[in-house]
């Protein structure tokens, strides 16, 4: 869009640059989405514990717009922390599935992402990923909370992008 400056002095263009912003619905809509991304309390294993920690008052998720839900209907991202068991992946899915759309996944810490140490185990999924499509990788065992919360802020950019760009961005 092209405005028509013709007649206003430099300081009059200087101001209304300063003062009026130029976007996309789309891009409002994707900024409000990433500033205010409600996941799934859902762990898993060990990696829950630094999860839990991430939102608690030292590293304090809720300045980024985090808010942990406690059902799939409320949420719009997954994160999940821990070993993911053949018994277990069918109800993973289900919960996926009832989350409403657009949603997203992070998969947190290296059982998540690749199975782990249990990789060789006849139980154990060799990725969550096998199950469901996931947006954002956090390795480490467990990962810190400074990962969790470089992982979030990575959701957040994707989600921008993707709205800026109209391109689906696979797992990072």
């Amino acid at each position: 869009m092209e405005l028509n400056l013709e007649g206003i002095t430099l300081e009059e263009r200087k101001e209304l640059e300063r003062n009026v912003v130029f976007s996309t619905f789309e891009q409002l809509k994707a900024w409000a989405r990433s500033n205010s991304i409600w996941p799934l309390t859902f762990g898993l294993a060990c990696c829950a514990i630094e999860m839990m920690g991430t939102g608690g008052a030292n590293w304090d998720t809720d300045r980024f717009g985090v808010f942990y839900r406690a059902s799939p209907r409320q949420s719009d991202c997954m994160i999940v922390s821990g070993t993911v068991t053949k018994k277990m992946a069918p109800l993973v899915r289900r919960l996926y599935d009832q989350m409403a759309e657009p949603k997203w996944v992070i998969a947190m810490g290296s059982c998540a992402t690749a199975g782990g140490p249990y990789v060789n185990s006849y139980a154990v999924v060799k990725g969550v990923d096998q199950i469901i499509p996931v947006d954002v990788y956090i390795p480490g065992c467990p990962p810190s909370p400074p990962a969790l919360i470089y992982g979030i802020n990575k959701l957040q950019e994707k989600i921008r992008y993707e709205a800026k760009t109209g391109k689906k961005v696979t797992g990072e």
